[in-house]
């Protein structure tokens, strides 16, 4: 059986945890910082954890993690 091949968009934006669970950045943080809010900007910093919903989705492009 052939390898699998991990999607490459995927790999470059989502890591997963040590607990299987799928870590990304923050949304809405490119550009137009000046209509955002001081508390969305500061709510938005660093990585989040994707809903279980959605990290099924991602965990099938990258199958070996």
């Amino acid at each position: 059986m052939p390898k699998m091949k991990t999607k490459s968009g995927a790999k470059k934006r989502f890591k997963l945890t040590a607990t299987g669970k799928v870590r990304t950045a923050q949304a809405g943080k490119r550009h137009g910082m000046i209509k955002r809010t001081k508390k969305f900007i500061r709510k938005a910093r660093g990585t989040t954890i994707l809903s279980d919903q959605d990290a099924r989705i991602i965990k099938k492009f990258l199958p070996y993690g």
